[in-house]
């Protein structure tokens, strides 16, 4: 499909990873029931097939960890619908474990997915957008990337390596007309912590205090989690749509009153230790003009 033809329509192109479950199967739906052309993507396009049905969907097989898938999809989306307007970092897996007990395979394994994989479908959107001026990246994040839980220390740190990533990212294309937004969710019914979340063979019963009850609890309230993601769903599209998109999107109040106890934290502790942070600093020149 030529651009010319794409303009035609109202609705903007998505491209979403991930959408077999969670974020980015609701997202993905409330899209097309809403009339947009979304590029579906999974490592199982079978996975998927429900979606494929629905209005403008265009099904594409991709690992985000598969350079090769990569560019096959971005480059097929952008020729069958003209372009990608807004790409949806959603691919995403968890891991359970003390951090002594986490096995590096793994932990390099899930930073490929959560991290390298959305760099990865950064770079390859980003030209076009800059050539435009225009475009709208999401970074599916977690209140884990803004405080971290015992059990999921190796997961909450390649959501903190988001939260940068994005940070530095907004200040160097938003003068160039692209947005960026982090979404920021506390517990919701997407299968995480039961099905997308692996677990350390190396137990040591030092954490069973900690870790092991923090893995428990996550583990039986999958399924169970206040949060919705079909209405998650909306949210995350009327806040890109919204005349002043946020950069970092909380959804739930989990994540809200986390998120804000976190900032009451750090602002008692910096201002606990303020008169040494700032006694380190070398003495400043007087000049003798």
């Amino acid at each position: 499909m030529t651009r010319s033809h794409a303009e035609t329509f109202d609705k903007p192109v998505w491209i979403v990873t991930g959408c077999s479950t969670g974020f980015g199967h609701s997202t993905a739906k409330y899209l097309l029931q809403h009339g947009y052309r979304v590029v579906v993507t999974a490592r199982n396009p079978d996975d998927v097939q429900d979606l494929a049905q629905m209005g403008n969907a265009f099904v594409q097989r991709l690992d985000v960890t598969d350079r090769a898938q990569a560019e096959s999809a971005v480059r097929e989306a952008e020729h069958h619908f003209g372009c990608i307007d807004v790409l949806m970092n959603n691919a995403g897996v968890g891991y359970f474990g003390a951090i002594e007990e986490s096995e590096e395979q793994q932990i390099r394994q899930m930073f490929d997915i959560n991290f390298f994989g959305l760099c990865r479908m950064t770079h390859l959107t980003l030209p076009r957008m800059r050539k435009r001026r225009s475009g709208t990246i999401v970074n599916v994040s977690s209140i884990g990337g803004l405080r971290s839980f015992p059990s999921v220390g190796y997961y909450n740190a390649t959501k903190f390596a988001v939260e940068g990533f994005s940070e530095a990212l907004w200040q160097e294309v938003e003068p160039l007309g692209i947005k960026v937004m982090l979404v920021e969710p506390s517990g919701f019914r997407t299968d995480w912590a039961g099905r997308s979340a692996n677990e350390t063979q190396n137990k040591i019963d030092d954490y069973e205090a900690t870790v092991r009850k923090t893995q428990q609890q996550i583990r039986d309230s999958s399924g169970h989690q206040p949060g919705d993601p079909d209405l998650a769903a909306e949210a995350i599209v009327k806040a890109v749509e919204s005349a002043h998109p946020p950069h970092r999107l909380l959804l739930g109040n989990a994540a809200y009153d986390g998120a804000v106890s976190k900032l009451d934290e750090l602002r008692a502790e910096f201002q606990q230790w303020e008169s040494i942070s700032r006694s380190v600093d070398a003495p400043q020149e007087i000049s003798s003009d």
